[in-house]
């Protein structure tokens, strides 16, 4: 795993996450795993990966996520790098769930750690988790059997996943925007909407923009190409301009941001779930989020 040597993460954050994380233990479990093989299991001929996404280095690693030494260190370290504290910021993301879900798609999963809670707070939901990298996936689905979670994991583009229209009472993102142009950002909210049934609902967790605006030395702290992009955007806008309504942000202890927001309503035709190849029984059950049924 090759990492860039002048970066304010490795000149001086680095060496200090070095000495919470057990290193030696991380490089066991990675030779335990055959992960081209592992990786083969996920991947999908009909999946492109975009330039955006292979030709740049995030957190300064050569080769970004699509490395298997990328989803081995992603969670030790963003445990220390997501202030205050990782699960809290994740869960306040599960807190904001208005809709009672029978699926839940959870865009950009990477190693699945929202994933698993979004399980766990829904246990009689579908939950997919979605991610372009492969090596992502092998790290997310261990991690589900280790603690005993029935999650589809799924090799995809968030920008056009191929599920079918309306199939989905959530759909999630978690710190995946701050990561993507805003073109892209903008594109993923598109297909969220057209994923989502008619009172569903996308919640999206990241990095507060109002604080980055402010506050420009933490756009120096990782190597992220894009979120300077994503600091001067406004994730609000983007969901207004996708469709969705009843948009809001709420500051999670200031460093991050949840924006909500709701496909809404249409008085004809109400939307229902048509089967698909991925619909276990859940034909016709209308939207949950409000209480819709055939």
């Amino acid at each position: 795993m090759a990492v860039r040597q002048d970066t304010i993460w490795e000149r001086f954050l680095s060496p200090v996450v070095r000495l919470l994380i057990d290193e030696d233990g991380l490089q066991r479990y990675a030779d335990s795993i055959n992960w081209e093989e592992e990786c083969d299991r996920f991947r999908r001929d009909d999946v492109i990966i975009p330039s955006y996404y292979s030709s740049q280095n995030f957190h300064g690693i050569t080769g970004g996520y699509l490395t298997y030494g990328a989803a081995v260190t992603y969670d030790p370290i963003t445990q220390y790098v997501v202030p205050p504290n990782e699960i809290i910021v994740r869960q306040a993301l599960v807190d904001a769930v208005k809709v009672k879900p029978r699926r839940i798609l959870d865009l950009g999963c990477g190693t699945g750690s929202t994933t698993l809670m979004l399980k766990q707070a829904f246990p009689q939901a579908e939950v997919i988790g979605l991610d372009l990298s492969p090596y992502m996936l092998v790290r997310a689905e261990d991690k589900a059997k280790k603690a005993g979670l029935d999650i589809v994991w799924r090799h995809g583009n968030a920008e056009k996943t191929g599920l079918g229209d309306a199939t989905f009472d959530l759909v999630t993102a978690s710190l995946l925007f701050h990561e993507t142009p805003n073109e892209v950002s903008l594109a993923i909210l598109r297909e969220s909407f057209r994923l989502l049934v008619t009172g569903g609902q996308v919640l999206i967790l990241d990095g507060n923009q109002k604080t980055l605006r402010q506050l420009e030395w933490l756009n120096d702290v990782f190597e992220e190409p894009y979120i300077r992009e994503y600091a001067a955007g406004s994730v609000d806008a983007n969901m207004g301009a996708a469709g969705f309504e009843a948009v809001r942000s709420q500051d999670v202890w200031w460093i991050n941001q949840i924006t909500s927001g709701v496909k809404p309503i249409i008085t004809e035709n109400v939307r229902q779930y048509t089967a698909t190849s991925i619909d276990n029984n859940l034909e016709e059950l209308g939207s949950p989020a409000f209480g819709i049924m055939a």
